[in-house]
């Protein structure tokens, strides 16, 4: 049977070319660690270490690879920003299309007096900056929210918003789990930028972080102490970047991979990337507005979005639809709430969820048209 990926949302396949050479490549010729080793293979893999936060702080437009820190993923990241931040009596700004790596955080806050409010963001995933102003209160110090929705794909305006938190002395935090490597993102107009290695950076999955302010990254409290391979006669955590938040051993192999990977994404290119999964998607929207019986949330157009696309069945099972699209055309998609249960809510598809379809660059229009064909086929089956 034909085999067709549109879960790019979920994680990027095929990874980047290199990828996986690069990271066998370091398991079976070198696999010392950093920061641990006085010799000459340990120094050469330090070096590629840096070499990545590099080409992350050029990515992100800050130059300056000690503000890269390396997590496990992106909503680790979010987590060591928002509680190694935020007090009892603070108040925090987010949206309503908020994926769960922001919501779970702040609810869990919340039992521990800190309190949040959600900006109502429109049916199309929307958000209007001049609604975060009245929720501004003397408490609040932080606003989170994401750059593109994962669940329809509308992309936020996060310059506009970075304009109204400058104002008012308020830190601004980015979620780009669905636009870095896709969208060009100036980490310079917020105070700290969360990233994914392994969605738009087409790297391995198990290697995330976040691109940080030197002085908010003074204001935070690591969440995690322990060896860091440097100041260790002293007992206190090192207070320098990135130290202060790298404790523990690194995802070597996740590094060594996601270098490769931006290596292939500087070559290819950003703008082409994106406007090749664009193609796709305003090729995928025509096709199945052709179709009797299916909704397409959010945008219905490529304008302010991303590759990502929800359908809803009218008067059908979500799950069913998607079930079918694997077993009977070996389509895979993404079906449910999308671990964004507020999205849904505002975009009116709670709790039903819908069919998540998200585009890759490597995909054709075959494939593409594949999707559609096959969808008109289950409909027809009533």
């Amino acid at each position: 049977m034909k085999k067709v990926y549109a879960d790019n949302g979920s994680t990027a396949f095929p990874k980047a070319g290199g990828v996986s050479d690069a990271i066998k490549g370091y398991l079976d010729n070198n696999g010392c660690n950093v920061g641990r080793g006085g010799y000459a293979d340990s120094y050469a893999v330090a070096m590629e270490v840096l070499e990545t936060r590099q080409a992350l702080a050029d990515l992100f437009h800050t130059g300056d690879p000690q503000q890269v820190v390396f997590t496990p993923s992106l909503t680790y990241a979010l987590n060591m920003l928002l509680q190694g931040f935020l007090k009892p009596g603070d108040h925090v700004i987010t949206s309503s299309m908020e994926h769960n790596a922001v919501m779970r955080p702040l609810h869990a806050l919340s039992k521990r007096g800190i309190t949040y409010d959600a900006v109502p963001c429109g049916r199309d995933g929307m958000l209007d900056p001049n609604d975060i102003i009245p929720l501004f209160t003397e408490r609040t110090k932080a606003v989170v929210m994401l750059h593109a929705s994962n669940v329809c794909g509308t992309v936020l305006p996060i310059e506009a918003v970075a304009d109204v938190c400058r104002r008012r002395g308020v830190r601004f935090i980015v979620d780009t789990a669905q636009t870095a490597g896709v969208l060009d993102i100036d980490a310079r107009h917020c105070d700290a930028l969360a990233f994914a290695g392994h969605k738009g950076l087409l790297g391995p999955q198990g290697i995330g972080g976040f691109v940080i302010r030197k002085d908010f990254a003074d204001e935070l409290i690591p969440l995690i102490t322990g060896g860091t391979g440097s100041f260790s006669h002293e007992l206190e955590q090192p207070g320098c970047l990135p130290d202060k938040f790298e404790s523990g051993t690194l995802n070597i192999p996740g590094i060594i991979g996601l270098k490769a990977a931006l290596a292939y994404l500087q070559a290819t290119g950003m703008e082409a990337i994106h406007a090749r999964e664009m193609q796709l998607t305003a090729r995928f929207i025509e096709g199945v507005s052709t179709l009797d019986g299916v909704d397409i949330i959010g945008r219905k157009d490529n304008d302010h979005r991303v590759a990502v696309v929800s359908l809803d069945f009218v008067g059908k099972d979500n799950a069913e639809i998607a079930a079918a699209l694997d077993y009977d055309f070996g389509i895979m998609t993404r079906c449910g709430l999308h671990c964004s249960p507020s999205a849904h809510k505002t975009l009116g598809t709670y709790p039903g969820g819908t069919v998540r379809f998200s585009f890759g660059h490597l995909g054709t229009e075959a494939e593409t048209d594949y999707i559609v064909q096959s969808l008109g086929e289950i409909l027809a089956r009533g």
